[in-house]
């Protein structure tokens, strides 16, 4: 996905959803106040570059749930994507513009993210019709539940007031809890090769 997205106007867009779980509504409603591209690497402990996700498109402009305000850290990855996208002709990156705008500055409709989303999908090979920009948060959960992050941590990423909204909404993307009993017993009681 993130190949095909290379040369999509979404590309920044996608990056940073697929690597920070920012909801679809608070990333068109991110603004460049929200992104800090530099961090503080001085402090002890170093602040990474982050965004800020304080609102949303939501009628209000409020994000879902008081818990879903949230700093989050951002990968380099989403640094450098950014930096693209600040850079590119055109862009309006004084800092109550949106990251992601129409060419006139408004918010993006979700109809246009979807279809261009889509695209990218369509070029990466994959159903396109079964997929949406949701599913990068969806994706994001099951890479770090396939990483072995604590529910918990998840849980604080996407923006949930508990572990048990996020086990409810994403129990098809977590690793079975099952699976990391049996691992344990295995380990407390090996068995012997015959």
């Amino acid at each position: 996905m993130l190949g095909a997205a290379e040369v999509s106007p979404l590309r920044a867009y996608i990056v940073l959803s697929l690597l920070t779980g920012a909801r679809t509504e608070e990333l068109r409603a991110l603004r460049w106040d929200d992104v800090d591209l530099i961090g503080a690497p001085g402090v002890t402990p170093p602040l990474p570059p982050s965004i800020s996700v304080i609102r949303s498109v939501r009628i209000g402009g409020d994000t879902k749930t008081r818990k879903s305000r949230r700093r989050l850290g951002m990968p380099q990855r989403c640094v450098t994507v950014l930096r693209d996208h600040a850079e590119r002709p055109g862009a309006d990156t004084s800092p109550n513009a949106l990251v992601f705008a129409t060419r006139t500055g408004s918010e993006m409709d979700a109809h246009n993210v979807r279809r261009s989303f889509r695209k990218v999908a369509a070029d990466a090979g994959l159903n396109a019709a079964e997929w949406a920009p949701r599913e990068m948060r969806h994706s994001f959960v099951s890479l770090l539940s396939d990483s072995r992050m604590p529910l918990e941590h998840i849980s604080r990423l996407v923006g949930h007031s508990g572990t048990a909204i996020t086990e409810a909404v994403y129990r098809q993307q977590l690793r079975p809890v099952l699976e990391h009993g049996a691992t344990a017993m295995d380990d407390v009681f090996p068995v012997a090769d015959p």
